[in-house]
């Protein structure tokens, strides 16, 4: 994911948006995420439907917006 398409982001992404913006496949993503260890923090709604706020995503890659 480029730094243009992470700036793109709306400001809640799913989980396998953010993983991949970290460079992150499916698995790897879902196990750090069940592990606890996923590089941002991960945001529960409702039954299953988890989501990473962008700002957060933002802040552990070091990207600001313009």
């Amino acid at each position: 994911m480029t730094r243009e398409e992470v700036l793109e982001l709306p400001v809640a992404i799913d989980v396998l948006t953010a993983g991949r913006a970290f460079g992150l496949g499916r698995n790897t993503t879902y196990e750090l995420i069940n592990a606890g260890e996923f590089p941002v923090k991960v945001h529960q709604y409702g039954k299953g439907n988890r989501r990473v706020l962008t700002s957060e995503l933002w802040a552990a890659l070091g990207v600001e917006p313009k």
